[in-house]
């Protein structure tokens, strides 16, 4: 019994301190295996059943997620995202004015097409970019990986934890964005004022060399389509419809072409954070029924004290993870609280470069193309960011 007991919380330590640093030292495994790996064992070891592990996964957020991916996969090959930051740049070509622009740009968008799917598709364009223009691309480069959390505070569909949170809540899309995007939007002019007292080659207001002109051409058909089918999502979320379902509805019909092979689409479905979701679901399941939750319940009382941790679990263990082990602590119907958790987790991910997927999203693409964004480098830019957006957001929804 002892050494059942033993077995069952090393198991579930081992995999949350897994989760937390992304790896296991000495085994080539990312938090997706981890989380199955974890839950797996702890199935074995009887805490659950396959069928409770089963009935524990929530299929809203799934379904919601696996869709979003489908749109975002759609809309990147049609050329969308490309053509609306080029769109957007025509109109500035001084280095502040494209900090802005990557800044703004990053922001919105990642508000309605998740912020992991602007960080992959933005880096190498502001790589490209800056080193045409001989600018340094270090402070664009934070200002991508930052403004992609900031914005994505804004909306149910802009980030995963977001999207846990819809499903888990009830808030309705609009009342969401009601509170949460002014919130965004002050955090990203923020941003840009604290770049500019970073870093003074920014601060110049004076045309560069002429842009490079857009390389990439869109793919008409698709283009027309998917923005077609977007835009009537965007019309079914601000209606209030139900998220996962709409989402589904819209992935379907770009599913049905004639024009571009389904292996191709799917290629760029995230299958690991899909696999990591459905494993966290379960270790959250396992986390309430041996009662583990109990030293958190004071974080309830308190708003700042529910904030606080809330940035704290987001850093140690990540986003999604504290997000699904914090939510059986919200009374039922506080919306007060499912803000505060939206607004603290993922604000918090700018705190290190290792407190969001976007973070290390922007730093993998960067390495891969010979740039260095270093963990000291980001810190003097997170954690002033973090701080002034953390208070702005309390202060707001409180």
């Amino acid at each position: 019994m002892i050494f059942g007991k033993f077995a069952i919380y090393g198991v579930l330590g081992l995999t949350y301190l897994g989760l937390a640093f992304g790896y296991i030292p000495g085994l080539r495994m990312n938090r997706a295996t981890i989380a199955l790996v974890g839950s797996a064992f702890l199935i074995a070891f009887g805490v659950l059943s396959l069928p409770e592990a089963w009935l524990a996964i929530d299929a809203n957020t799934i379904v919601f997620l696996l869709s979003m991916m489908v749109v975002n996969a759609n809309l990147a090959y049609a050329g969308f995202f490309r053509r609306s930051l080029w769109l957007l740049l025509n109109f500035t070509s001084s280095p502040l004015g494209l900090l802005i622009a990557f800044t703004f740009a990053s922001g919105i968008l990642s508000a309605f097409f998740l912020n992991d799917t602007i960080a992959l598709i933005f880096t190498p364009l502001t790589l490209s970019l800056t080193r045409s223009l001989s600018l340094n691309p270090i402070p664009y480069l934070l200002a991508v990986a930052g403004a992609t959390n900031v914005g994505s505070v804004a909306t149910l569909s802009g980030n995963p934890q977001n999207i846990l949170i819809g499903s888990f809540s009830g808030i309705t899309y609009l009342d969401f964005l009601r509170v949460l995007a002014p919130v965004a939007l002050a955090g990203l002019i923020i941003q840009v004022c604290l770049l500019w007292l970073l870093y003074p080659d920014v601060r110049s207001t004076k045309p560069c060399q002429q842009l490079p002109t857009e390389s990439d051409r869109i793919y008409k058909p698709l283009f027309n389509k998917s923005l077609v089918i977007i835009t009537g999502l965007l019309i079914a979320f601000t209606m209030g419809l139900p998220l996962a379902e709409s989402a589904l509805v819209a992935a379907s019909l770009l599913l049905i072409t004639r024009r571009i092979k389904p292996q191709r689409i799917l290629k760029k479905v995230d299958w690991n954070l899909l696999i990591m979701f459905s494993g966290l679901f379960i270790l959250t399941r396992v986390t309430q029924k041996l009662n583990l939750l109990q030293p958190f319940t004071h974080a309830v009382n308190s708003p700042v004290n529910f904030l606080g941790v809330t940035v704290i679990l987001s850093n140690l263990i990540s986003n999604v993870p504290a997000v699904l082990l914090l939510q059986p602590l919200i009374p039922h119907g506080d919306t007060h609280f499912w803000l505060l958790l939206a607004a603290g987790s993922t604000l918090a991910g700018n705190l290190t470069l290792f407190g969001s997927i976007a973070n290390l999203i922007v730093v993998e693409a960067a390495a891969d193309l010979g740039y260095s964004l270093t963990f000291w480098e980001h810190l003097r830019f997170g954690v002033p960011l973090t701080i002034s957006t953390l208070i702005l957001a309390y202060l707001w929804i409180h």
